[in-house]
């Protein structure tokens, strides 16, 4: 299965980072979250891994 298969709506991520939309929005513009993907001229989604190593990440930043 590939890395690209498994996609989060806004709602998703905002349950796995804890954060606004205002604050993902605004760290994806500073680049320092991953972009969304569009689907279509209306629908956006997240790749999932992607967000989970952006999660990892802050993890290992704050514990080192």
């Amino acid at each position: 299965m590939s890395a690209y298969s498994h996609f989060l709506r806004l709602k998703q991520v905002k349950e796995i980072t804890c954060l606004s939309k205002s604050s993902i929005y605004r760290l994806m513009e500073q680049g320092d979250f991953p972009k969304q993907v569009p689907l279509s001229a209306r629908s956006v989604v997240w790749v999932k891994s992607q967000v989970e190593d952006w999660c990892a990440q802050k993890v290992c930043a704050a514990l080192s």
